[in-house]
């Protein structure tokens, strides 16, 4: 397509927005989603243990029963991972994995300055200290060389974040972490069906997680599912989010200090549902954003982060363009934002600060007593205020750069592309009318 320098009156200033037909809306459902809740329902055994199957009954598929038990093993085939353990949601998957590796009091985990919120608090909730990293200028994504010089003698993990659907730089993530004997847990929370050198993933750490939080690229409303080869890991992984109960042993007899972290049949059962709608979804989303990726790039001031091409499928859970105000007349971005969702075109900031400015970090408002920062066993005061400037790229996409849009926009048709490369061309076009 042509992009057209339209100078018609901006629609924030009373002009007739360029885009006025509903994008897709989410999630999607249907008969299959229907059909799913009501074989649930009549079954009469609602609750995930009904039928008292657990992990192991991986290696029988065939004798499996319970739409929990069908559902974790599918999607862990689907990610090239043998075992999966569906629990309430994402946030629960990270704190689980934390767990099962044994990182507690004194412990540090690496992560990214540029993500969501549980990707730290998980490390909080086993009473570690969450050590931030920077992210990459070109994908968001944990910077390798930003993750290597925080490393200290008491790292023992790393959660790199496949954010916004594009994998990590895991050929330079994994020796790193491998070299230093580091635990890498993937956050694929963004990440479903999608693929890194022909691999899904999930499938590189000792751990994937995902969510299917209604957001999410597949969703029963809320739910977590931890993905892994090991299998006396994932047995583990499930003690802890079955109140620490142990295969084999009696009721009530418990093992370990665990949660209850399950998901309902109700949800195992739509997310079968949901996992069959997957590719197709991504394959139009994966179009779509490389048409606005080739088409945004041509406007002066917008900048699509970098499209990998080992990330192949990329689910595109959000669509980014980095907004540089010097090409919009010093006009800052959130002028914009305004006028392309004046234009039809639904968009926003995303994060508006980088983890550790949050007042959660900055007041270390955590656990009583101080714990875990002030925790005897970790022995370093530490000051959350210290990561400012650490994280320049981070620092830049919050509070200047990034925008987002949300994955439904990309299972929308051509013309609605179009719309959205109008709209951003039209603001382009009549900047002017924004500064006066």
């Amino acid at each position: 397509m042509a992009v057209k320098a339209n100078r018609d009156r901006l629609a924030i200033l009373g002009g007739n927005p360029v885009h006025t037909r509903p994008f897709p809306s989410w999630p999607v459902h249907g008969e299959e989603e229907k059909e799913a809740v009501l074989r649930v329902l009549e079954s009469g055994n609602w609750w995930r243990y009904s039928y008292g199957e657990g992990v192991a009954l991986v290696e029988h598929p065939e004798d499996i029963r319970s739409e929990v038990a069908k559902f974790q093993q599918a999607f862990a085939n689907h990610q090239n991972s043998k075992y999966g353990v569906a629990v309430a949601n994402g946030t629960a998957a990270l704190e689980i994995c934390l767990k099962a590796l044994g990182i507690g009091p004194g412990d540090e985990v690496i992560v990214p300055a540029y993500t969501y919120v549980a990707t730290a608090t998980c490390v909080l909730q086993v009473n570690a200290v969450p050590i931030f990293a920077d992210v990459e200028a070109e994908t968001y994504n944990l910077d390798p060389e930003s993750f290597a010089a925080a490393i200290t003698p008491r790292t023992k993990a790393v959660i790199p974040v496949h954010f916004a659907g594009q994998a990590a730089d895991l050929d330079r993530l994994l020796p790193i972490a491998k070299k230093h004997g580091i635990s890498v847990v993937e956050d694929a929370a963004h990440a479903h069906g999608a693929r890194f050198n022909g691999k899904g993933l999930g499938s590189f750490g000792i751990a994937g997680v995902f969510s299917f939080q209604n957001s999410k690229n597949m969703t029963a409303g809320e739910g977590g599912l931890i993905t892994t080869d090991d299998l006396e890991f994932a047995e583990l992984c499930e003690s802890y989010a079955w109140a620490g109960r142990q295969k084999g042993h009696p009721w009530y007899e418990m093992h370990r200090l665990g949660w209850n972290y399950r998901l309902t049949e109700f949800q195992g059962a739509i997310l079968q549902a949901q996992l069959a709608r997957l590719d197709g979804q991504n394959a139009v989303r994966m179009k779509n954003a490389r048409y606005l990726a080739e088409h945004l790039a041509e406007i002066g001031g917008l900048r699509p982060l970098k499209l990998d091409p080992r990330t192949n499928p990329c689910s595109h859970h959000i669509f980014i363009v980095r907004f540089d105000p010097d090409g919009f007349e010093g006009i800052p971005r959130q002028k914009f934002v305004e006028a392309m969702n004046a234009e039809g075109i639904p968009c926003f900031y995303g994060y508006t600060a980088p983890l550790y400015e949050n007042p959660m970090f900055l007041n270390k408002d955590f656990c009583p007593k101080g714990c875990p920062v002030n925790c005897p066993f970790y022995g370093v005061e530490l000051d959350y205020r210290s990561f400012r400037g650490t994280c320049p790229v981070a620092e830049r996409a919050c509070y200047q750069e990034a925008v987002w849009f949300e994955h439904r926009l990309l299972l929308g048709t051509k013309d609605d592309m179009d719309d959205i490369v109008q709209a951003a061309a039209k603001v382009t076009a009549n900047i002017g009318q924004l500064r006066g």
